[in-house]
C-alpha cells in the first residue's frame, strides 16, 4: 500500500513521539492530522482494549471554542438538541446541522461556563461554518481553535490508572461530565467520555509542554495493568454502534436518518438554523436509516460503500463492516430503506469478494 507523505499540513501532536515509540503501524488522515489506527493488529488491539487499558492520542478531535456573551446563543444555533438545561461541567453529544438539516458533524460539546464552550469535533472543517454564522449574525463571540489536544484513556482498567495519576477524586466524575484536575501544576479538563464502549476518560491538554510528560506518567503508572498505546478500534466501535462521520453519514443525511432523532428537540431548540427543515423531517419520518447488520462469512476490508440488496434490488448501502472475534460473525452499519429496515430482514451485501448473506439486527452487539 502507498505511503502517506508527511508535511506541515499534517500536524504533529504533543504525543507523536510516544505514538511512534510505541510502534504505530498505520494512520488515517483526520482533521488534517495523523490518527493512529493500528499498533499490533486491528484484532490484537481489539482484544487488549476489551481486557486492559490503552492510551490514545486523539489530538485529531480538534476543539472549536466559543467565548463571549453570545456563546450560548451561537451554540444553540448549531444544534437541534435543546441546550437550555445544560450546566457547566456537562458534556453533550450534539448533532450539528446546516440550514437543510444535513449533518455537518457529530461532536461532543463541553460547557466550561455560560460564555465559554468547547466543541470536540469529528472529521470535518466545522470551524469555518461556525465562524461564518458568528460573523453573519454579528454575534458578540470569539470563535477559534484553541491549542488543546485530547488524550484518551480507555478500557476496563482506565479508572484505576487515572486514579493513580490524578487521585481518587477522578473516580467521582460521572459519565459525560468533566472536572478540573491538576497535573504538574497545570489544571486540565478531564471528562468521563471516549470513542469506545469499554469506559474511560478524555484529558484535554492545553499546549504541548505537558504532552509527553503526561504520556510517560500514564505509561509508567499502568505498567502492571498492561497499559499500551492504542487507538479507536474499528471492530469495537461497530459492535457498539459508534458512528463515524464521513463513513456512516455526511451532509446528505439528517440526524433522524442516523438514528439520532432522540438528540433533536426541534420543538424547543429555538434558534437552531436547521430547525424548520428538521421539523418537517420529524413529522414525515425518515425514509432510510442506519441499522446494525450481521454479515455471514469472512468480511473483507470495507474502504468504500457496498450495495445492500434484497432479491437483487439495491435497498441500501453498507458504510462500515468488520469481522468480530467475540461474536463470531461479520458486524456492520448500513443505511437501509424503510421497506427493509425491520429486524430479522434477510439481505445480501455485495462485497469486492462477492455477495454475503446478511440480516438486520434489532440492537448493536455491545
Amino acid at each position: 500500500m502507498a505511503m502517506i507523505s508527511q508535511s506541515r499540513r499534517l500536524r504533529r501532536t504533543p504525543f507523536s513521539d510516544g505514538v511512534e515509540a510505541a510502534g504505530v503501524k498505520a494512520y488515517t488522515i483526520y482533521n488534517h492530522m495523523l490518527l493512529p489506527t493500528v499498533f499490533e493488529s486491528v484484532e490484537d488491539d481489539y482484544h487488549h482494549l476489551k481486557n486492559h487499558v490503552q492510551i490514545w492520542d486523539v489530538s485529531v478531535e480538534r476543539q472549536v471554542e466559543l467565548r463571549g456573551p453570545d456563546a450560548a446563543r451561537l451554540m444553540q444555533m448549531l444544534t437541534p438538541r435543546d441546550l437550555r438545561g445544560m450546566t457547566a461541567g456537562q458534556c453533550y453529544y450534539v448533532p450539528i446541522v446546516d440550514e437543510t438539516g444535513g449533518m455537518l458533524n457529530d461532536p461532543v460539546a463541553l460547557k466550561l461556563s455560560e460564555d465559554r464552550w468547547w466543541i470536540s469535533i469529528a472529521d470535518s472543517d466545522l470551524l469555518f461554518w461556525v465562524k461564518g454564522l458568528a460573523y453573519g449574525y454579528r454575534l458578540d463571540v470569539l470563535v477559534d481553535e484553541p491549542d488543546v489536544s485530547p488524550l484518551a484513556v480507555q478500557g476496563p482498567q482506565a479508572e484505576d490508572l487515572m486514579a493513580r495519576v490524578f487521585g481518587e477524586a477522578v473516580r467521582n466524575v460521572k459519565f459525560f461530565r468533566f472536572g478540573w484536575f491538576d497535573f504538574q501544576g497545570q489544571s486540565l479538563v478531564v471528562a468521563r467520555s471516549g470513542y469506545s464502549k469499554q469506559g474511560g476518560y478524555e484529558i484535554y491538554v492545553e499546549g504541548s509542554a505537558l504532552g509527553m510528560p503526561l504520556w510517560n506518567t500514564l505509561m509508567e503508572a499502568g505498567a502492571d495493568l498492561d497499559v499500551r498505546a492504542g487507538c479507536p478500534n474499528l471492530i469495537e466501535r461497530i459492535e457498539g454502534g459508534l458512528l463515524s462521520y464521513g463513513n456512516d453519514m455526511n451532509r446528505e443525511n439528517t440526524p433522524h436518518e442516523c438514528g439520532l432523532g432522540r438528540f433533536c428537540s426541534t420543538q424547543t431548540a429555538i434558534g437552531c438554523v436547521g430547525r424548520d427543515a428538521l421539523l418537517r423531517v420529524a413529522k414525515e419520518g425518515p425514509t432510510q436509516q442506519l441499522r446494525p447488520i450481521e454479515i455471514a462469512g469472512k468480511v473483507p476490508a470495507c474502504d468504500r460503500v457496498w450495495p445492500i440488496l434484497a432479491n437483487g434490488k439495491q435497498v441500501g448501502r453498507m458504510t462500515s463492516a468488520a469481522n468480530s472475534p467475540d461474536f463470531g460473525t461479520g458486524v456492520g452499519i448500513g443505511m437501509v430503506k424503510m421497506t427493509h429496515w425491520d429486524p430479522e430482514t434477510v439481505l445480501q451485501v455485495q462485497t469486492p469478494d462477492g455477495p454475503l448473506d446478511a440480516i438486520v439486527r434489532e440492537n448493536f452487539w455491545i
